[in-house]
């Protein structure tokens, strides 16, 4: 990437800073501007018991953070605001060669490069000197390539709680499973590893890609997929039996969801041509990541996230606040806006994110909690309407749903419900299935 393209991707950072910014296209009103904090912790809390004190919710994440980076000091510490990063890496977009030539002059050695076919780019992390703190060291390099995009490796976290007990299949009204299996959808997710031998997935395929495609299951990943494509008798997914692209970025370590690892992910759907992708992720702004972001949306792709849970009072998390990412918020089955859920003009739609089950290993369900699974049945209904990636058609499919939506809340677009809820029904002339735990 030339050196004028990087400033050019600079200088809409600068702007995206100022306002959020929609899908080109959507003739939509806007979401009103909320002013929000922009310090503060970095990933959302997940939890199945609802908490009185809104307060507590960032502070109940910020310990849960820490805790992570003491059982990992090796591997992980914390930032400047306190979200987790990997220990002495600094994550470079595009950095040109003479560039590279300067950083390792100064004792930077490249850990890895991640070639981001399909986006024209590349992923380079740096490991710090010996002796230099990864604060000081992101602060060097800045120094060095002034013009250099750089950030820490930042990691992110999952946006909601898979209840430890478990149910077997849930009973759903009569006449609500009147769709079919539709092979023709495809739809993308990054996120933990996906149970494929879970029956809620036998009638559709599953490609993996991380961890040397060899996965690695989890009880995030998996609710979160049979709620995107998940279908059984007595379950429905948003878009039941479509084809599914499940990157898993966690592989069961404890640098899982690291920026370098989204974005890699990010750029294998996008080889891939999936045109709807699905984050159930949080965590801080990250400038590197931002600019994936970008990208992706730039060549008609649309990124459905959480907006996460660490409640109405919190900064905004990303990537879902990033411009023209579609962010979800999650409500409950009095359609009701949990508790916990974020708040501002990120939110753009609102779906069902408590009172139901999901698929969780080896072959039952369990009661889930959270944005992480409002974000699916959003991305769901999106993939049945955007078969390939197309900037115009993406704002169409967009801005359909949104006239779809069942407004909540303060009339009209707003921060707390965005357009409306989508997915909140259950009949035979709606897609979705909310399942309420039995």
């Amino acid at each position: 990437m030339s050196r004028l393209a990087v400033a050019f991707l600079l200088s809409m950072l600068a702007l995206a800073a100022q306002a959020q910014i929609g899908l080109p296209g959507v003739r939509l009103p806007p979401l009103p501007i909320v002013q929000t904090p922009l310090n503060g912790i970095g990933n959302a809390l997940g939890t199945l018991g609802v908490q009185s004190d809104v307060n507590s919710l960032q502070q109940a994440r910020a310990t849960q953070i820490r805790d992570l980076i003491r059982r990992n000091r090796a591997t992980l510490e914390a930032d400047p605001n306190g979200a987790a990063i990997v220990r002495n890496e600094v994550v470079a977009f595009s950095p040109t060669d003479a560039d590279l030539q300067v950083i390792q002059f100064a004792g930077f050695t490249v850990g890895r490069v991640r070639v981001l076919d399909g986006l024209d780019a590349r992923m380079v992390v740096l490991q710090a000197p010996p002796g230099l703190s990864t604060a000081r060291a992101l602060t060097r390099l800045r120094g060095l390539v002034p013009v250099g995009i750089f950030d820490f490796n930042h990691v992110y976290g999952e946006s909601g709680q898979v209840a430890d007990r478990t149910t077997g299949a849930p009973d759903v009204a009569a006449g609500s499973l009147t769709s079919v299996a539709n092979p023709t959808t495809r739809v993308g997710l990054i996120d933990s590893g996906v149970d494929n031998a879970h029956p809620v997935f036998k009638d559709g395929a599953i490609h993996r890609y991380g961890c040397g495609e060899k996965g690695v299951p989890d009880a995030h990943g998996t609710a979160v997929a049979s709620l995107l494509v998940g279908r059984s008798e007595g379950f429905k997914g948003a878009a039941p039996g479509a084809e599914l692209y499940a990157a898993d970025v966690y592989c069961g370590v404890a640098t899982g969801g690291a920026v370098d690892v989204v974005a890699d992910a990010l750029a294998w759907l996008v080889r891939e041509r999936i045109a709807v992708i699905n984050v159930s992720l949080v965590g801080p702004p990250n400038v590197t990541l931002e600019v994936v972001v970008r990208l992706v949306i730039a060549r008609g792709f649309i990124i459905v996230a959480a907006v996460g849970n660490d409640g109405p009072a919190a900064p905004p998390l990303y990537p879902a606040s990033y411009p023209g990412v579609i962010g979800v918020t999650a409500v409950d089955g009095h359609r009701h806006v949990l508790l916990e859920a974020a708040r501002g003009p990120q939110v753009r739609f609102a779906a069902p994110g408590a009172d139901m089950v999901a698929a969780k290993s080896p072959q039952a369900f369990a009661t889930v909690r959270g944005t992480s699974f409002a974000a699916p049945l959003v991305a769901g209904l999106l993939a049945e309407k955007l078969r390939e990636p197309d900037k115009a058609a993406a704002a169409q499919a967009v801005e359909d749903l949104a006239h779809q939506a069942i407004d909540l809340g303060a009339r009209g677009p707003d921060p707390v419900y965005g357009y409306g809820l989508v997915a909140g029904d259950l009949g035979p002339d709606v897609r979705l299935v909310s399942l309420r735990a039995h």
